[in-house]
This record gives C-alpha cells, structure tokens and sequence, in this order.
C-alpha cells in the first residue's frame, strides 16, 4: 500500500452514521406519536424521495410530486405511527385524508425549524448493510449534516466545522 493511499473502510462508518442518524427521526416520531403530540412549538418538515423502495403513497400524489415530496407535521395530522423501519401518517389534501408509508432510509431532509436543527441524506440507495436503509451494492454516502443551533436553512449546503463547538 502507498504511504497516501487510505486504508480501506471495513466498518462502513458512513453507512452507520447515516443508520444513527436515522434512528433520530424515528425517535421524534415516536415522541410525537405518543401522548400529547409535539411538544411546545416543534414541528416537522419531512423531504423523501417518492420513488424510494417501500414508500407509499396516493397515486394521485406519486403523479403529483414524481421525485420528492416535502410533508409537515405540525398541528393537523393523524395516526402517527413511528416503526423500527418506516413511519405511517394520514395527512389532509386539498381536504382529503390521505395515508401515507414512508421508510425512514426514503428521508432524504428532516428539519424542525422551531430549533433550527436539520438532517440532510444522501441518497438511501447509496447506503450498504444499514436496517434503516435499503440493501444496495452502491458505494456509501457522505454523512448526514446536522446543523448546529442558530445556522439559518439556507446555509444547509455550508460545511460546518465542529471544531468550534469543542471545548479546548
């Protein structure tokens, strides 16, 4: 092996970052899903991919929105149902109640902006031995972003150093 050549990743760390990451959304959902709803003023922007394998959707939204859909939970939502791989929630269209499946390796956002906290996916297909994601031989994705407390959604796309949150 050459002095600059990096050894090979055999943990696959990105792939179990993203899997932790995940985890993340399933557990707010589980919060919100359970009790009395959201706490204070959180609510949620959830972004997935429509095509993603186990999603589903009305076809009339799969027409709708043929890539990505962004959903909010927020104050009208019902049925919330947080599981180990997907969540379940019944939202109103155009004043229809519509029911919606959305596995969690599908999320390609999940921003509450009450808290300014964001998570950003590469996507799920892209992510290897991961039960929160799709099998796929494809290599393995950078790692979700999380922004720090304060950093506005429109800086999403910066780099954020952790550095200048450590303690020295």
């Amino acid at each position: 092996m050459a002095k600059d050549e990096m050894p090979k990743d055999l943990m696959d760390y990105e792939a179990l970052q993203q899997d932790a990451l995940r985890g993340v959304i399933r557990s707010s959902l589980v919060r919100a899903s359970t009790g009395n709803g959201l706490p204070g003023k959180h609510h949620f922007f959830i972004s997935f991919r429509t095509l993603a394998a186990g999603v589903s959707i009305p076809a009339e939204l799969q027409a709708r929105y043929p890539d990505e859909m962004t959903i909010v939970l927020q104050n009208q939502y019902w049925d919330l149902k947080a599981g180990e791989t997907a969540f379940s929630v019944t939202l109103q269209f155009n004043g229809q109640p519509k029911n919606l499946s959305i596995p969690y390796a599908a999320v390609s956002r999940f921003y509450d902006p009450s808290v300014q906290y964001m998570l950003q996916f590469t996507p799920a297909e892209a992510v290897q031995h991961s039960p929160l994601s799709a099998p796929d031989p494809a290599p393995a994705p950078a790692p979700a972003k999380p922004l720090a407390k304060g950093v506005a959604a429109e800086d999403q796309a910066k780099v954020i150093s952790l550095d200048q949150f450590r303690k020295k």
